[in-house]
């Protein structure tokens, strides 16, 4: 078996080496026209970024917050293409603990709309969704519930998570631009610690997490 192991990292290394010395290659022979060309692609990315951003703020991007109705719901989930909402309940500390990692990926991701709801006043919502189990987040994809974060069962089982591994939680999702490794979580070595579940397999936490 460590053999077969050792051969497979071979392989990827090789591969890997291969790729490299072709980009290199290939920057080698850029022509001038090859490097306007770069550049005007450059400069019309930054552009659209610039709309969007301004767009994203329109939305409400960048802050999190409040939902006081049902139907706001679905009219933040049309404007905006990626969406983490928390569903929440004021007596619950680990709703309280999800705020305050939710106010710093606001701040930091502006391409998401983070806000929360109160689960006691929007019935319909919970019952649509299955929300079962507080504190649940919701990730939205284009209008479409992608996946769930369900108490702290996939964030390491404590009230001590980081921000950066609620993070990477959310990352897998795709409702945010993540540039870390999906495979490994922040400050593990391997990913045995936090599994992600699928979203199909969604339960109620008995020992963790309220009902």
């Amino acid at each position: 078996m460590e053999q077969i192991q050792n051969l497979l990292q071979n392989q990827i290394l090789k591969a890997a080496e291969e790729k490299l010395d072709a980009e290199i290659d290939k920057l080698d022979n850029l022509t001038e026209d090859d490097l306007e060309d770069i550049r005007r692609k450059r400069v019309q990315e930054m552009k659209l970024r610039q709309q969007k951003m301004q767009q994203w703020k329109i939305n409400g991007h960048g802050e999190y917050t409040e939902i006081a109705e049902e139907k706001d719901f679905f009219e933040m989930a049309k404007k905006s293409s990626n969406f983490v909402c928390h569903f929440y309940r004021d007596d619950f500390f680990r709703c309280k603990v999800i705020d305050k990692h939710l106010n710093i990926l606001a701040r930091k991701h502006m391409e998401t709309k983070f806000c929360k709801i109160n689960a006691e006043k929007c019935p319909f919502l919970t019952e649509r969704l299955r929300i079962k189990t507080l504190p649940t987040l919701a990730l939205v994809k284009d209008a479409k519930t992608k996946d769930y974060v369900v108490g702290f069962g996939e964030l390491g089982n404590t009230d001590d998570f980081t921000t950066e591994v609620l993070e990477w939680r959310i990352a897998h999702a795709d409702v945010i631009e993540y540039s870390g490794d999906l495979l490994v979580p922040p400050g593990q070595a391997t990913k045995s610690k936090l599994k992600i579940k699928n979203k199909k397999t969604i339960r109620e936490n008995e020992d963790e997490d309220s009902d």
